[in-house]
């Protein structure tokens, strides 16, 4: 007798033919079967469709949902949300993979405490010359669940605000109530993280590594075109609205140890592309928001930083 699904996993993909399959297989290796998920295949030419088809012939708990052109990733997500019916909803990006015993321990943690949302820490995947090879869990990851905190809040646990990934969790399906993400950008899970957060009664956060997270060889990630002025903007603009959320939401703690780590993590890298780019625009909007968050800053800005101020 088939199980009635507890979770369903939202697994968008455009044109990752190449590693949709380990995605997917990731999602039937799993230690807790009682699944569903929706596989969005968003206007793919390169055969994803073809494989998330086949995924739902050999396995009836996959269900596939095409879109006709590409959407964009917030747009697939937000196709998947409306399908779920079931108490909980993960999310699996298709060249991501899910570690075997994730349900097992997001599912089960949220059983056992009845929080409204659950996190736990993840990896980078990264080419290594003959595949791909997973990295260390990163500080940030580490100090937002590491250790295991059951029933907390922002205001109890601040940095677990640096944790902002969509697929590092799993949450109440209720929790989605009229919550989207944001169609049409990148970096779309920053602002839609720090709502999960500040909605949910409680929260869980756990220490063990729940997905490998793909930086893919040819650089085609969102996370690689860095230095295209519209990807910055969103960029700026998730991480600008990620601390008014929270400042609106009157924690202090949470929105300062997000600058910390804006300012740490997310910065330096942008200022050492801007010093040499092209294009002017792009250097002064990372001046603009390095000044915004000099005056919220409690400690120096770090040397590497420090020259975008004035840009």
């Amino acid at each position: 007798m088939s199980l009635r699904p507890a979770i369903t996993i939202v697994v968008p993909g455009f044109d990752v033919a190449p590693y949709a399959r380990e995605a997917i297989e990731s999602l039937r290796a799993q230690t807790r079967q009682d699944w569903t998920a929706v596989l969005v295949d968003d206007g793919s030419t390169d055969g994803t469709d073809s494989i998330f088809e086949a995924a739902a012939e050999a396995d009836a708990r996959f269900h596939v949902v095409h879109h006709e052109l590409q959407s964009g990733l917030s747009a697939a997500r937000n196709t998947g949300l409306e399908l779920v019916n079931t108490t909980f909803v993960g999310f699996l990006d298709a060249d991501d993979v899910m570690m075997p015993r994730a349900l097992e321990r997001l599912v089960g943690t949220l059983e056992r405490t009845g929080s409204d949302l659950v996190a736990g820490a993840y990896v980078r995947l990264r080419p290594d010359g003959t595949g791909y090879a997973p990295g260390p869990v990163q500080p940030w990851v580490a100090a937002a669940t590491d250790p295991a905190r059951d029933a907390t809040t922002l205001a109890e646990h601040p940095a677990a605000s640096g944790n902002i990934v969509a697929w590092s969790r799993a949450s109440r399906t209720e929790l989605w109530r009229e919550l989207r993400f944001p169609p049409g950008k990148t970096y779309e899970d920053q602002l839609v993280a720090q709502l999960l957060y500040t909605r949910a009664s409680a929260f869980d956060v756990i220490p063990d590594v729940v997905v490998q997270w793909r930086e893919r060889a040819e650089g085609t990630s969102i996370t690689q075109r860095k230095a295209a002025l519209p990807v910055l903007r969103d960029y700026l603009e998730a991480l600008g609205g990620g601390i008014e959320i929270l400042d609106a939401a009157g924690l202090p703690a949470a929105a300062a140890s997000r600058v910390a780590l804006i300012l740490a993590m997310d910065l330096p890298p942008l200022v050492a592309i801007g010093a040499t780019h092209p294009q002017e625009e792009y250097r002064r909007a990372i001046g603009a928001f390095v000044r915004e968050l000099r005056a919220r800053a409690t400690e120096p800005l770090p040397a590497v930083i420090a020259p975008a101020v004035d840009w």
